[in-house]
């Protein structure tokens, strides 16, 4: 009796150990599931309305408008109290006017972060422009609701998810970078100055950049099927980074990804044509998060009522789960 008792104990500590084990896993695959839901297409709504509206005067680089800008993405990582890596309530990467190659003011980039609570110094980068193309020859104003304003209140509203996680324990293991650049549409030289005159972050402790550049939309193509995205760049730099984002996807979005203009003979040429690029360049692994081409690219009428704001949430939480997963596994994604 006495062996038997003996036995029957032990059997119940490791079921109850095994048991441990498993309800503790089941809870670490349900915390993104959680702290995505915080990404709604109500504040996504509320946020763009104010970002893509006339007082911000089509964001144009480095002019009253796009100051507007920066201060509205400034004043809302204080709100969450997410800090900047450069000083204390210094969120702005200041370009001075002889950077830019076209007669562009002087402007900012703005950065903001969480700092990894065990592997700090590997960084993941999310990143979107802030500025647009501002008024036409006509006095219209180019609002840029999908180029880049879904992009840019996306970061936003990741940023808050990842923070309320952070809140509650469950702070990233790597650092994220919140990177919104200025200067895209006349050169990408945001980005530019980011990567190649002053990077904050060692640019070889930088394990990948998920970028997002209109994801607010539908083009043609897929009219009949609004689930899907275009990923662009997902295996030009690491296998790894590509299977990683497709099995991301099947578990917790199963979004129909395009890799159209993936195709290195893409007469469009978008790989090389959004920020990501100039963090490919120097061999960091990239994913573009697209939704294509659409009548109202570069005009007046790219205004926030016709952004689908279901699909915004939805492949905004993509990109949160593609970050989370990068910034939480064992090792960094090697490059290929």
């Amino acid at each position: 009796m006495k062996r038997l008792s003996v036995f029957l104990c032990t059997a119940l500590l490791i079921t109850s150990c095994g048991t441990s084990q498993n309800n503790k896993q089941q809870d670490n695959e349900g915390l993104p599931v959680t702290y995505a839901k915080t990404i709604t297409s109500d504040e996504l709504k509320e946020a763009l309305y104010t970002y893509a509206s006339d007082e911000f005067e089509g964001r144009k680089t480095g002019e009253p408008g796009q100051k507007k800008a920066v201060n509205f993405i400034k004043e809302h990582y204080e709100s969450l109290g997410i800090e900047s890596p450069i000083a204390k309530g210094d969120y702005f990467q200041d370009i001075p006017e002889s950077f830019f190659s076209n007669k562009a003011k002087a402007s900012e980039n703005v950065v903001a972060y969480i700092k990894g609570t065990e592997k700090p110094d590997e960084i993941i980068v999310i990143s979107a422009h802030l500025d647009h193309i501002g008024v036409n020859g006509n006095g219209k104003i180019n609002n840029g609701a999908d180029d880049d304003g879904s992009g840019t209140i996306a970061i936003l509203e990741i940023a808050e998810a990842f923070k309320t996680a952070a809140n509650e324990g469950h702070g990233p293991k790597r650092s994220i970078l919140f990177l919104h650049v200025t200067g895209e549409e006349i050169g990408l030289f945001g980005s530019k100055y980011y990567t190649d005159v002053d990077p904050i972050f060692p640019l070889e402790n930088t394990v990948a950049d998920l970028n997002i550049d209109m994801i607010g939309r539908v083009d043609k193509k897929h009219e009949d099927n609004r689930n899907y995205v275009y990923l662009i760049g997902s295996d030009k730099l690491s296998t790894e980074l590509h299977n990683l984002s497709e099995e991301v996807n099947k578990k917790y979005i199963n979004m129909d990804f395009d890799y159209k203009y993936n195709d290195d003979n893409d007469p469009n040429r978008f790989y090389y044509r959004s920020d990501h690029y100039n963090f490919a360049k120097n061999n960091i692994p990239v994913i573009f998060y697209f939704n294509g081409t659409h009548e109202d690219y570069h005009r007046p009428s790219d205004t926030p009522d016709k952004i689908q704001y279901d699909l915004l949430e939805t492949r905004a939480r993509l990109v949160f789960h593609t970050a989370w997963e990068l910034a939480n596994r064992d090792e960094r994604i090697k490059l290929d």
